[in-house]
């Protein structure tokens, strides 16, 4: 074999060896092209599910809402904060009645509210109300022993510690620490002189409070309680006491209307 044909057989063999390679590179662009068309394709159908789904619930505003097992629906997280404000004169409420409307998560709970014998709470409960102090509360302690069965709310902290930034003194206690079912009173410290601030207990089954100071009564329940019944009905959550604790079925107050009963 002459040179000549050596030089014309090698520059056949490189010119296939190129042409594997460019073939190669085009089978290799061409899969790209596809996996870009195909995820580009992903991408838009998951965006049109997107939107589909937002202009969907833009468009039924009155979809139920997600519920509990209790048929509430879900609470609302806590604002986590409470208030500093001054304690109202009770000279605005006494002798007047009022109705309180609880609107919960689970429904509402319609109070009325006893400015006659409980003037310093009433006052207080009215003042909180208009001021919206519990605005997405969560009702924090729940109790379902034999003596105590009670629903305690009115703390915007969640917590059982926060207050309006003021405090009074227990009246209208019973003398013989019983608290009928429907009554609704005051929750405090242990100082019966400044603990009452801006708690306070649904009793959903008669109790008894043996405290020498009592606890401030203040309304009855009037409608409702039946709501208050669900909740105890689920008991307290894991994690503490068996029957004293965080409702295992939360419940809170999104907010709170008062009106003055008229005679």
């Amino acid at each position: 074999m002459t040179k000549e044909q050596e030089r014309a057989r090698a520059r056949r063999r490189y010119e296939r060896q190129q042409a594997a390679i460019a073939r190669r590179a085009a089978e290799r662009a061409r899969r790209l092209r596809i996996a870009a068309v195909v995820g580009t394709v992903a991408v838009v159908v998951g965006l049109v599910a997107v939107l589909g789904t937002v202009f969907a619930s833009e468009e039924d505003p009155a979809a139920p809402a997600p519920t509990t097992a209790t048929g509430c629906s879900i609470p609302p997280t806590a604002l986590g904060t409470g208030a500093q404000l001054s304690l109202p004169d009770k000279a605005t409420v006494q002798g007047k009645t009022y109705v309180a409307t609880l609107t919960t998560n689970c429904g509402d709970i319609e109070l009325t509210l006893d400015g006659e014998k409980a003037p310093q709470a009433v006052a207080s409960f009215v003042q909180l109300a208009e001021q919206n102090y519990w605005l997405n509360s969560p009702c924090h302690r729940l109790t379902t022993s034999e003596t105590l069965k009670v629903l305690q709310c009115g703390d915007p902290t969640g917590t059982g510690s926060g207050n309006p930034g003021y405090g009074f003194a227990v009246e209208n206690a019973p003398k013989d620490g019983t608290y009928p079912r429907g009554t609704v009173a005051m929750a405090r410290t242990a100082d019966p002189d400044t603990g009452n601030g801006g708690q306070f207990f649904l009793v959903h089954g008669d109790s008894s409070l043996p405290d020498p100071n009592g606890y401030t009564v203040f309304g009855t329940v009037t409608s409702g309680l039946d709501i208050v019944d669900r909740i105890a009905a689920r008991g307290v959550a894991a994690g503490g006491s068996s029957d004293d604790g965080i409702p295992a079925a939360p419940i809170s107050i999104l907010r709170v209307a008062v009106t003055e009963k008229k005679a």
